[in-house]
Protein backbone atom coordinates (compact mmCIF):
# COMPACT_ATOMS: atom_id res chain seq x y z
CA UNK A 1 0.00 0.00 0.00
CA UNK A 2 2.56 2.50 1.03
CA UNK A 3 4.53 1.60 -2.38
CA UNK A 4 1.81 3.42 -4.78
CA UNK A 5 3.22 6.86 -3.27
CA UNK A 6 6.74 5.84 -4.86
CA UNK A 7 5.08 5.03 -8.29
CA UNK A 8 4.60 7.73 -10.93
CA UNK A 9 1.64 8.36 -12.27
CA UNK A 10 0.93 7.94 -16.28
CA UNK A 11 0.98 11.58 -17.00
CA UNK A 12 4.57 11.65 -15.16
CA UNK A 13 5.81 8.96 -17.85
CA UNK A 14 4.45 10.83 -20.42
CA UNK A 15 5.95 13.96 -19.35
CA UNK A 16 9.51 12.74 -18.66
CA UNK A 17 9.05 10.00 -22.47
CA UNK A 18 8.92 13.71 -23.88
CA UNK A 19 11.17 15.54 -22.25
CA UNK A 20 13.80 12.99 -23.05
CA UNK A 21 12.61 13.42 -26.65
CA UNK A 22 13.48 16.81 -26.70
CA UNK A 23 16.68 16.32 -24.80
CA UNK A 24 17.58 14.28 -27.31
CA UNK A 25 17.24 16.14 -30.19
CA UNK A 26 18.86 19.43 -28.37
CA UNK A 27 21.85 16.88 -27.75
CA UNK A 28 22.14 16.32 -31.43
CA UNK A 29 25.74 16.36 -33.10
CA UNK A 30 24.74 18.03 -36.09
CA UNK A 31 23.74 21.86 -34.05
CA UNK A 32 26.93 21.61 -32.81
CA UNK A 33 29.12 20.30 -35.82
CA UNK A 34 27.61 21.91 -39.09
CA UNK A 35 25.34 24.75 -37.22
CA UNK A 36 28.42 25.92 -35.19
CA UNK A 37 26.36 25.92 -31.85
CA UNK A 38 28.99 25.93 -28.76
CA UNK A 39 29.40 23.00 -27.85
CA UNK A 40 29.31 23.93 -24.13
CA UNK A 41 26.78 23.60 -20.99
CA UNK A 42 25.40 27.19 -22.29
CA UNK A 43 25.00 26.19 -26.01
CA UNK A 44 23.31 22.52 -24.46
CA UNK A 45 21.03 24.99 -22.36
CA UNK A 46 20.44 27.11 -24.90
CA UNK A 47 19.17 24.25 -27.57
CA UNK A 48 17.20 22.33 -24.95
CA UNK A 49 15.37 26.02 -24.51
CA UNK A 50 14.87 26.20 -28.18
CA UNK A 51 13.69 22.82 -28.16
CA UNK A 52 11.08 23.32 -25.36
CA UNK A 53 9.96 26.64 -26.43
CA UNK A 54 8.62 25.20 -29.90
CA UNK A 55 6.85 22.02 -28.07
CA UNK A 56 5.48 24.90 -25.74
CA UNK A 57 4.14 26.93 -28.50
CA UNK A 58 2.60 23.81 -30.23
CA UNK A 59 0.39 22.85 -26.90
CA UNK A 60 -0.44 26.49 -26.10
CA UNK A 61 -2.43 26.13 -29.48
CA UNK A 62 -4.61 23.19 -27.82
CA UNK A 63 -7.63 23.50 -25.51
CA UNK A 64 -7.01 23.07 -21.51
CA UNK A 65 -5.28 19.32 -21.85
CA UNK A 66 -2.86 20.38 -24.20
CA UNK A 67 -1.70 23.51 -22.11
CA UNK A 68 -2.00 21.72 -18.39
CA UNK A 69 0.53 19.49 -20.20
CA UNK A 70 3.02 22.22 -21.42
CA UNK A 71 2.99 23.63 -17.85
CA UNK A 72 3.85 20.01 -16.90
CA UNK A 73 6.58 20.18 -19.04
CA UNK A 74 7.80 23.16 -17.72
CA UNK A 75 7.69 22.37 -14.45
CA UNK A 76 10.01 19.09 -15.51
CA UNK A 77 12.31 21.65 -16.93
CA UNK A 78 12.28 23.42 -14.11
CA UNK A 79 13.03 20.52 -11.74
CA UNK A 80 15.71 19.47 -13.70
CA UNK A 81 17.92 22.71 -14.06
CA UNK A 82 17.19 22.58 -10.61
CA UNK A 83 18.74 19.38 -10.30
CA UNK A 84 21.88 20.53 -12.69
CA UNK A 85 22.83 23.27 -11.03
CA UNK A 86 23.11 20.76 -7.87
CA UNK A 87 24.59 18.29 -9.84
CA UNK A 88 27.86 20.95 -10.66
CA UNK A 89 27.85 21.93 -7.28
CA UNK A 90 25.81 25.03 -6.50
CA UNK A 91 24.86 25.52 -3.13
CA UNK A 92 21.30 25.23 -1.77
CA UNK A 93 21.32 28.86 -0.79
CA UNK A 94 22.51 29.79 -4.31
CA UNK A 95 20.03 27.59 -6.33
CA UNK A 96 17.21 29.74 -5.58
CA UNK A 97 18.88 32.96 -7.16
CA UNK A 98 20.43 31.00 -10.17
CA UNK A 99 16.75 29.24 -10.89
CA UNK A 100 15.16 33.15 -11.51
CA UNK A 101 18.29 33.82 -13.66
CA UNK A 102 17.17 30.90 -15.60
CA UNK A 103 13.24 31.76 -15.01
CA UNK A 104 13.87 34.96 -16.98
CA UNK A 105 16.27 33.71 -19.66
CA UNK A 106 13.68 31.24 -20.58
CA UNK A 107 10.89 33.39 -20.59
CA UNK A 108 12.86 36.61 -22.49
CA UNK A 109 14.02 33.69 -25.16
CA UNK A 110 10.17 32.36 -25.03
CA UNK A 111 9.23 35.64 -26.49
CA UNK A 112 11.76 36.35 -28.43
CA UNK A 113 11.30 32.83 -30.21
CA UNK A 114 7.77 33.47 -30.61
CA UNK A 115 7.45 36.69 -32.14
CA UNK A 116 10.26 35.69 -34.57
CA UNK A 117 8.27 32.70 -35.86
CA UNK A 118 5.31 34.76 -36.13
CA UNK A 119 7.16 37.15 -38.03
CA UNK A 120 7.02 37.19 -41.42
CA UNK A 121 10.83 38.59 -42.10
CA UNK A 122 13.25 36.08 -40.82
CA UNK A 123 15.07 38.88 -39.40
CA UNK A 124 13.90 39.20 -35.83
CA UNK A 125 14.35 35.11 -35.33
CA UNK A 126 17.84 35.21 -36.77
CA UNK A 127 19.27 38.07 -34.59
CA UNK A 128 17.18 36.59 -31.34
CA UNK A 129 19.09 33.46 -32.00
CA UNK A 130 22.38 35.34 -32.85
CA UNK A 131 21.91 36.84 -29.64
CA UNK A 132 21.38 34.19 -27.40
CA UNK A 133 22.29 30.80 -28.87
CA UNK A 134 25.51 31.99 -30.49
CA UNK A 135 26.29 35.03 -28.18
CA UNK A 136 26.75 37.13 -31.24
CA UNK A 137 24.75 40.10 -30.38
CA UNK A 138 26.15 42.61 -33.09
CA UNK A 139 25.94 40.92 -35.80
CA UNK A 140 24.04 37.60 -36.97
CA UNK A 141 26.11 34.90 -36.00
CA UNK A 142 26.80 32.05 -39.45
CA UNK A 143 24.92 29.41 -38.45
CA UNK A 144 21.93 31.84 -36.85
CA UNK A 145 20.03 31.69 -40.29
CA UNK A 146 20.35 28.23 -40.92
CA UNK A 147 18.84 27.31 -37.35
CA UNK A 148 16.16 29.69 -37.87
CA UNK A 149 14.76 27.82 -40.85
CA UNK A 150 15.37 24.80 -38.70
CA UNK A 151 13.01 26.45 -35.92
CA UNK A 152 10.52 27.48 -39.07
CA UNK A 153 10.76 23.35 -40.12
CA UNK A 154 10.12 22.43 -36.35
CA UNK A 155 7.42 24.68 -35.91
CA UNK A 156 5.64 23.80 -39.18
CA UNK A 157 5.51 19.86 -38.62
CA UNK A 158 5.09 20.05 -34.69
CA UNK A 159 1.84 21.89 -35.80
CA UNK A 160 1.08 18.82 -37.83
CA UNK A 161 1.03 16.57 -35.13
CA UNK A 162 -1.70 15.46 -33.17
CA UNK A 163 -1.59 16.72 -29.75
CA UNK A 164 -2.39 13.43 -28.30
CA UNK A 165 0.57 11.99 -29.82
CA UNK A 166 2.75 14.72 -28.17
CA UNK A 167 1.80 13.59 -24.56
CA UNK A 168 2.63 10.18 -25.36
CA UNK A 169 6.14 11.36 -26.82
CA UNK A 170 5.50 10.49 -30.50
CA UNK A 171 6.62 13.80 -31.77
CA UNK A 172 8.94 13.93 -34.62
CA UNK A 173 11.24 17.12 -35.37
CA UNK A 174 12.83 17.79 -38.55
CA UNK A 175 16.51 16.18 -38.76
CA UNK A 176 18.99 19.31 -38.67
CA UNK A 177 21.63 17.43 -40.95
CA UNK A 178 18.72 17.08 -43.42
CA UNK A 179 17.54 20.62 -43.70
CA UNK A 180 21.45 21.71 -44.00
CA UNK A 181 21.16 20.92 -48.20
CA UNK A 182 18.60 23.64 -48.75
CA UNK A 183 19.45 25.81 -46.63
CA UNK A 184 23.30 25.97 -47.38
CA UNK A 185 25.48 25.26 -44.74
CA UNK A 186 27.69 27.73 -42.81
CA UNK A 187 31.52 27.43 -42.18
CA UNK A 188 33.22 24.77 -39.84
CA UNK A 189 34.57 28.14 -38.65
CA UNK A 190 31.46 29.42 -37.42
CA UNK A 191 32.25 28.45 -34.25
Amino acid sequence: MMFKFFRRNPEENSIARLYGTIVAQARAAPFYRIYGVPDTVNGRFEMLVLHIVLVLRRLEAEASPGREFGQALFDWFCRDMDGSLREMGVGDLAVPGKMRKIGEAFFGRQAAYTAGLAASDPEPLVAALSRNVFDAPQEPALGAPLLAAYMREAASRLAQQHARAMGGAEITFPDPEGLTATAGTPSRDAR
